[in-house]
């Protein structure tokens, strides 16, 4: 049974809909939850016949978000340094976190330790597109601000890991962002990336901003100074189009008639780019399963985080990118 260290502190709005989203998962699926925080807010949470399948470990500090992530590794009583460390002991499978993400990442990478073959961890996240049910995952999206061409080519072999053995992709396609999709465009770090990344046979070159969202590809490799520009435009393009879409239909008789027509499209439109329908962003490159989910969860994206973490450790993509570097390596 695959277990999942939970930060139950972590998050903006306190332990309330970190334990409710580990109960809706617990509902659907057989796992065992370690509630990591405060037992005297967590016990009182969680439903007479489910007090049974979950374990708590108790403890009532907490690294909050204005903190630096460097402090997290001194505080060892804090909730996600003690929920890492379960992992670390082998008393956990994976840690899920809406706490401090700089924190998270940095226990993760000096206390998990780095699967054999990657220099640096890469946050990977889901972007959708206009293919019905396809995402297309992004890395990195902020654990490195500076990557060299090395660092883009281990993301790329473990995106292409990721797609195939969580996603399910029969052969996933990967690219690599750039100004343009010729081989010569890019600076000299994505032009010596192009080369490394040319030993994947699942490599189909640059590729630009939109073919993010058209499909065309499974992977896309850039460095997080990129991918964090790139998520965080998103999300405000987004939000732009959703709230001039409402004062629209606000204004206009014509689109309140228009939206009651669209209501379906709306709302599937909405689940695509609803961060709760992922839960979080899998921190590739560690030796054991670092799910990072928003600060503002609710239980339905913890429900989701947790289902993501189950499927991470129940298809042994690590080993996949262990084996995948040590074979193009040798």
């Amino acid at each position: 049974m695959v277990r999942i260290a939970i930060d139950a502190m972590g998050g903006d709005f306190g332990h309330y809909p970190i334990v409710e989203g580990a109960i809706f998962a617990l509902k659907q699926k057989k796992f065992l939850p370690i509630l990591v925080g405060d037992e005297s807010k967590i016990a009182p949470l969680i439903p007479k016949k489910y007090r049974n399948k979950v374990e708590i470990v108790h403890c009532t500090d907490v690294i909050a978000m204005d903190e630096h992530a460097t402090d997290a590794l001194k505080r060892r009583d804090s909730s996600i340094y003690v929920a890492v460390d379960l992992v670390r002991q082998g008393k956990a499978d994976a840690v899920v976190s809406a706490g401090h993400s700089g924190a998270t990442m940095s226990l993760a990478t000096l206390r998990i330790g780095r699967i054999k073959g990657i220099s640096r961890p890469a946050i990977a996240t889901f972007m959708p597109t206009s293919q019905k049910g396809k995402q297309t995952i992004v890395l990195d999206v902020g654990a490195n601000i500076d990557c060299d061409a090395e660092n883009l080519f281990q993301f790329a072999v473990m995106g292409e890991a990721y797609a195939n053995k969580v996603l399910g992709c029969a052969k996933a396609k990967v690219g690599l962002l750039s100004n343009g999709e010729e081989a010569t465009k890019g600076n000299e770090v994505t032009k010596a990336a192009y080369n490394l990344i040319s030993q994947l046979d699942s490599f189909v070159g640059n590729v630009e901003g939109g073919d993010i969202f058209n499909g065309s590809v499974d992977v896309v490799v850039c460095d997080g100074f990129v991918g964090n520009v790139l998520l965080k435009t998103s999300e405000g393009v987004a939000d732009t189009i959703s709230q001039y879409l409402k004062s629209e239909i606000k204004h206009s008789p014509v689109a309140i008639a228009g939206a009651l027509l669209m209501k379906r499209v709306f709302r599937k439109l909405k689940k695509q780019t609803d961060y709760a329908e992922y839960g979080g962003a899998p921190l590739l490159g560690v030796k054991a399963c670092t799910i990072i989910s928003h600060g503002k969860s609710n239980p339905k994206a913890i429900k989701n985080a947790m289902f993501q973490a189950i499927r991470f450790v129940e298809s042994d993509v690590n080993e996949a990118i262990r084996a995948r570097l040590e074979a193009l390596n040798d």
